[in-house]
């Protein structure tokens, strides 16, 4: 058929993305300089020539090329454990950090190392010679940490969901430009050659105009109705581990249900930061955002849609399907995208498909990050853009941030992703930010 002919000739190589032509690559070029036409020039270029694949590099200021980079980390937890695990050359542990104070030492203890052992992660960052930082804390106090470290000199690798809140997020950007800092997001989907795939086909036309998208319908934060008060642990930092969360008596089901962690925007922002992530890639909007957002059902879980300036429209209405990507429906085919794989309709649409063993080295314990991490280190070295760059973070949570807040106001908003505020609704804009607590202000950024 006249399609799999076409992607005979695009997908020349089973192991790689197609290369972007020069054509094309001017033409996007074009595209996200109109989308970010308020940003500044460097920001702007530097965005959008690493999502084009040009390289552009930001100011040298990492390593040199022969050295090994030096790593803390801040968050020694599931997810960071899994990290520390998962550092490759020329990377190497040298710290780390948790406000449980066991934890980091029992991490320690059963990697049989000698890593210095912090509580406070700005005694580490005053004391210790690292060149990077892994922040893989809670989300809500990620955003700060990451602003810290980068006035400390380091690079940084922070875990998804990105932010607390939209303006949160944006502030973060700003410092990575402004501090010139390498800033890659934990959504190892961007370094997935499968995603890129199957991305990449949905968003060169591959299966012809789209039609249809469909994405999960993640749910939302649960309402915090109070813990009896227990004793805090004599190993752990209680009030850092809140930050600039709203003060409330230690219990120690806080720290490991989604009562307190749906703070930061429940099952939307975690892995919805992955999925809501993919459909921006697919469709070709890693630099921007809906103009308009709606509910489309009732309740606090409510089905929510989107759409974005050229009318291509996105229903979060699945309660079944790919929690990792979203499915698209085109002229020609019909394609679900998730986690490391990619199944389209017709089955044999694609011709020529990536080898099972692209997919293969991503399969593991802890969802393997291993490649993600790896990219992050090269381009300490190179000071080129991360796959999963900080813009691009921040905007795919921002979309995730877009559902909690059309689902609690229950009515449609307009969006302007240029300026980052809806239009005409001084609420909704209530909304963009949190209060604080005294101690955990964000500072400010040039």
């Amino acid at each position: 058929m006249p399609s799999q002919l076409r992607y005979k000739r695009l997908i020349h190589s089973a192991s790689v993305v197609p290369p972007v032509s020069p054509r094309m690559a001017i033409e996007r070029k074009a595209t996200d300089m109109a989308l970010l036409r308020r940003r500044e020039f460097l920001e702007t270029a530097v965005a959008s020539a690493s999502l084009l694949g040009f390289g552009t590099a930001l100011a040298q200021s990492g390593p040199p090329a022969s050295e090994q980079i030096r790593v803390g980390v801040i968050g020694t937890g599931t997810r960071g454990r899994q990290l520390i695990d998962q550092v490759p050359s020329p990377g190497k542990v040298v710290a780390i950090c948790d406000v449980d104070l066991s934890r980091a030492e029992k991490t320690k203890e059963r990697r049989g190392t000698s890593w210095p052992v912090y509580q406070d992660y700005r005694e580490m960052l005053d004391k210790e010679q690292m060149d990077a930082v892994i922040v893989a804390t809670p989300d809500h106090t990620r955003v700060l940490i990451s602003i810290h470290a980068m006035q400390a000199g380091l690079d940084v690798y922070a875990e998804k969901p990105l932010s607390l809140y939209i303006a949160e997020g944006r502030t973060l950007v700003k410092a990575a430009r402004h501090y010139n800092k390498i800033v890659q997001v934990g959504s190892q989907q961007r370094t997935m050659e499968m995603n890129g795939f199957a991305c990449r086909l949905v968003r060169d036309g591959g299966i012809g105009t789209i039609r249809a998208v469909h994405g999960m319908r993640y749910k939302g934060p649960m309402i915090y109705k109070g813990l009896p008060k227990e004793p805090i642990p004599d190993y752990l930092n209680w009030e850092l581990w809140q930050a600039q969360a709203p003060a409330r008596p230690y219990n120690d089901k806080l720290r490991h249900v989604w009562d307190y962690r749906a703070y930061t925007g429940g099952e939307v922002c975690n892995w919805g930061a992955h999925g809501m992530d993919q459909i921006q890639w697919a469709l070709g909007k890693s630099l921007t955002g809906p103009t308009e957002v709606w509910p489309t059902s009732l309740g606090p879980d409510a089905a929510v849609a989107m759409r974005y300036a050229d009318g291509v429209q996105v229903h979060y209405d699945l309660d079944r399907g790919p929690r990792g990507g979203g499915v698209f429906t085109g002229t020609e085919a019909k394609i679900e995208i998730n986690r490391n794989k990619f199944v389209t309709n017709p089955e044999d649409f694609i011709a020529d498909p990536p080898e099972p063993a692209v997919a293969e080295k991503w399969e593991g314990k802890g969802w393997i990050a291993r490649p993600h991490v790896q990219n992050w280190l090269d381009c300490i070295k190179t000071r080129e853009l991360p796959n999963a760059d900080v813009e691009i973070g921040h905007r795919s949570v921002s979309i995730c941030h877009l559902v909690n807040i059309t689902r609690e106001l229950n009515r449609k908003l307009r969006w302007d992703p240029d300026r980052e505020e809806f239009v005409g609704d001084a609420e909704a804009n209530e909304l963009l930010v949190r209060d604080r607590r005294a101690g955990y202000e964000l500072p400010k950024i040039g």
